[in-house]
């Protein structure tokens, strides 16, 4: 039985389109302090350097990031697997698509430029962080999508994850290329296979836990969760 064609799709940008791992934020990170902690997932770069730093950065900390993202992001502006061959699908078939991140948008930017087809970047104003829905909506908004169903989002994050689910939007989680994996492809690729499997089991179930509606490891493997999700829909299920 064919399925009902997605609406419109919004992408997170790193660890979803490019930048296996989420990388590039950590790794400035690191760069910059390397004696301290990793932090937790936070919703924007500031967040995440006042969470290393234990306090609120001043201008100059926050400058030094900045430059920093820009720096690392020429390393880690890579397509993800299946990327590229998803993009030229939904072209074709002319559904819209963007992406958002949650980096400075020089950041964002200098990543982008590995992207092979033309995506709307949607560089958000004035939004709350996630998992507000703000930056969903006006994903949305600027592609022009007069109805929000069949609107798909697909990210790694789970705060963008559930502000998508905020939004009234359709999830598919990617659990192995995000950042709740956070590795770089060699590193990945240099795990074995007993831990890749456990690393992915446990962000597949912590997306699932969120509501996430279909995870699966990257982009290549995305057109069962695009089919699933289609069918549900002719069904009339709703997000």
């Amino acid at each position: 039985m064919p399925h009902a064609s997605p609406t419109a799709l919004i992408f997170e940008l790193s660890g979803c389109l490019v930048d296996f791992g989420a990388r590039t934020l950590p790794v400035a990170l690191q760069r910059l302090y390397p004696q301290r902690e990793r932090p937790a997932l936070a919703s924007t770069a500031e967040q995440a350097l006042a969470s290393m730093l234990g306090t609120t950065p001043d201008a100059a900390q926050l400058l030094d990031l900045q430059q920093m993202l820009s720096e690392v992001a020429g390393e880690h502006s890579e397509l993800t697997p299946g990327a590229a061959q998803l993009l030229a699908a939904l072209h074709a078939n002319g559904i819209p698509c963007a992406w958002l991140d949650a980096l400075p948008a020089d950041t964002s930017l200098r990543l982008a430029e590995a992207l092979p087809t033309p995506v709307k970047a949607v560089l958000t104003r004035q939004a709350r962080p996630w998992p507000a829905p703000d930056s969903c909506w006006q994903a949305l908004s600027q592609l022009g999508v007069q109805r929000l169903e069949g609107c798909i989002l697909v990210s790694g994050n789970p705060l963008l994850l559930q502000a998508g689910l905020n939004a009234g939007c359709w999830t598919i989680g990617l659990a192995a290329c995000g950042p709740l994996c956070g590795y770089a492809p060699a590193d990945w690729q240099a795990l074995d296979a007993s831990e890749q499997e456990r690393l992915r089991a446990e962000a597949t179930l912590l997306l699932y836990r969120l509501g996430v509606h279909s995870v699966v490891d990257h982009l290549e493997a995305i057109g069962a969760s695009l089919e699933d999700i289609g069918l549900r829909r002719q069904k009339g299920e709703k997000p």
